[in-house]
């Protein structure tokens, strides 16, 4: 588990568990929880005063 800033950094932890061709992984809820935003996009993260 992880924390992906970009789909390309989330690609590569997956790439790390094992699954070099993820790709289409991306949009299956399956394989992915998108929390917050809509998939693909990435906000900075806001950390608290």
């Amino acid at each position: 588990m992880g924390l992906a800033h970009s789909d390309d950094q989330l690609l590569e932890f997956l790439r790390r568990a094992g699954l070099p061709d993820a790709d289409n992984l991306l949009d299956d809820p399956t394989w992915i929880e998108w929390v917050g935003d809509r998939p693909h996009e990435y906000d900075p993260l806001e950390l608290m005063p």
